[in-house]
């Protein structure tokens, strides 16, 4: 039996009333389209088109995806036929729509660097207004427990396609973000008003976090093509050229003044910059290239963060490595004084007990190492989020062992990261690092042994030499946790070593 091709046996088409050119409706739930020649937005009446307006241009984020391609989630084809375009604080982020053979749709939106594919779902009781879900809390719908991961106002910038809904252009509403709790589950409310019913109830959806490479895709954008294109300007504080490699970055830095760059309202726009002053150096270079599990990653961004504990007026510092790979999206290879981990923002958010100890994440419990408030000093490279200097978040870490779990939390939003420890040579042999060992040891090290071929004094010697070595630091240290990973609080008793990801990742849903 031959495979159903995807597309749908019955499309509409009508002539476009702002010029003419042809406008096509695939699904019978689709109100509203945009042209793609003059960017009218219509409204379908019966066998009518009308023009109600005109759709702001999309930004360019040179994603993969576009409108026609298609693909399979669940041995199920569909088809991309919209996209909507969303501002909030800390950026632009897309959603798709999705269109299925026997009519239904579907939403694959952007999440932390990644993907979620979510469905819309009938609400099974009353929700109440935005204002009634605190971030952090948990709350139940349906019967299952979710922590409110995000309460957002955004508007429409744009859209593209055919389109089930269509908020007016520009005006604001709210849009909250509910995580599973102790599951990989997304449930989204959206407030917004539509222009074809402004008292319209909200809406919602349920996800799950899906990869590109599992989705089938046929039809996307030629990735040579761009790459070849790129994206290049002038630095607006030293006019160097700035080069910009990846389609989701948000936040870049001039390689020559190491100005901190917004790139959220796109090149086109006015691009805002915080000049950096500290000398802070990555010890692994920006584009190395190493492999961990088996998975190719680059180094694409470089943070330096600092960390203070309530009640201590002491600080410590530590880095955060932006990985990237293609298929597996982002991870955070992240350097703390007590040692190595590598994480990745969950879809979900761990269960957390009453006096917030102790938190579990699928079967496995984890106990509270430290909290205290995050602050970002040093940036280098490019990030798909809108990074800036001086971003504060709340954090707080847990560990089982060598797996870690770490939320962050700033104003309306809330992110889990989780991971594992790395030993430090694991780390220098993955990115070619083995001369530079001694520099990548952190106190996660082993401890000294003799072993036969080492004599007793010899050991009591180097002994003395490491106390003495020890008390003369205690003295006279130079580390500068501003611009070095160390901690300067002599009565820290942190085993995080500093954030697993959290926030640094990018927010929630967008």
């Amino acid at each position: 039996m031959a495979e159903h091709s995807g597309r749908p046996e019955r499309v509409y088409r009508a002539p476009c009333p702002g010029c003419g050119a042809p406008v096509e409706f695939q699904s019978a739930q689709s109100t509203h389209a945009v042209c793609g020649y003059c960017q009218s937005i219509v409204v379908r009446e019966g066998e009518v088109l009308k023009r109600i307006g005109k759709m702001a241009e999309l930004f360019d984020d040179h994603s993969p995806l576009q409108l026609g391609a298609s693909g399979r989630i669940d041995g199920k084809p569909f088809t991309l036929v919209g996209r909507l375009q969303y501002q909030y604080g800390e950026g632009v982020w897309t959603e798709w729509v999705a269109l299925f053979d026997d009519g239904t749709r579907a939403w694959l939106a952007e999440d932390n660097g990644a993907y979620v594919f979510s469905r819309p779902v009938t609400a099974t009781q009353a929700l109440p207004a935005a204002s009634g879900f605190a971030v952090g809390t948990i709350v139940r719908v349906g019967g299952q427990p979710y922590t409110v991961a995000s309460n957002q106002t955004v508007s429409l910038r744009s859209a593209q396609g055919e389109l089930p809904k269509l908020p007016p252009l520009g005006a604001p509403f709210a849009v909250v973000e509910l995580r599973g709790v102790d599951r990989a589950e997304v449930l989204s409310i959206d407030y917004s008003p539509q222009l074809s019913d402004p008292k319209a109830a909200p809406e919602l959806s349920r996800g799950q976090p899906v990869a590109l490479e599992d989705l089938s895709f046929s039809g996307l954008k030629d990735e040579s093509a761009k790459d070849e294109q790129g994206r290049q300007f002038a630095c607006p504080n030293c006019g160097a050229p700035v080069s910009v490699q990846l389609e989701q970055s948000k936040s870049v830095t001039c390689p020559n003044c190491k100005s901190l760059i917004d790139l959220s309202q796109g090149i086109g726009g006015e691009l805002r910059h915080a000049t950096q002053d500290e000398p802070v150096r990555p010890l692994i270079a920006l584009g190395t290239v190493g492999v961990l599990d088996g998975v190719h990653w680059q180094v694409v961004g470089f943070q330096h963060r600092m960390g203070q504990e309530p009640g201590d007026d002491e600080s410590f510092g530590w880095e955060e490595y932006l990985l990237y790979n293609r298929k597996k999206g982002f991870s955070f290879l992240v350097d703390a004084t007590d040692g190595w981990s590598l994480v990745a923002p969950l879809t979900g958010a761990p269960s957390v007990s009453s006096d917030r100890r102790r938190a579990t994440w699928q079967g496995k419990s984890y106990t509270l190492t430290s909290a205290y408030r995050a602050t970002t000093t040093y940036v280098l490279g490019e990030f798909y989020w809108q990074v800036q200097r001086g971003q504060q978040t709340e954090n707080r870490d847990y560990a089982a062992g060598d797996q870690l779990l770490s939320s962050e939390q700033s104003g309306p939003e809330l992110t889990w990261s989780g991971g594992r420890r790395l030993p430090a040579d694991a780390v220098a042999r993955a990115f070619g690092l083995e001369d530079k060992k001694a520099l990548l040891a952190r106190s996660d090290a082993q401890p000294f042994s003799a072993d036969a071929g080492v004599s007793l004094r010899t050991v009591i010697i180097v002994f003395m030499l490491l106390l003495l070595l020890a008390l003369l630091l205690s003295r006279c240290s130079d580390c500068d946790p501003n611009t070095q990973n160390c901690a300067t609080s002599s009565t820290s008793t942190r085993s995080s070593g500093g954030s697993f990801g959290g926030y640094s990742s990018g927010g929630g849903h967008k």
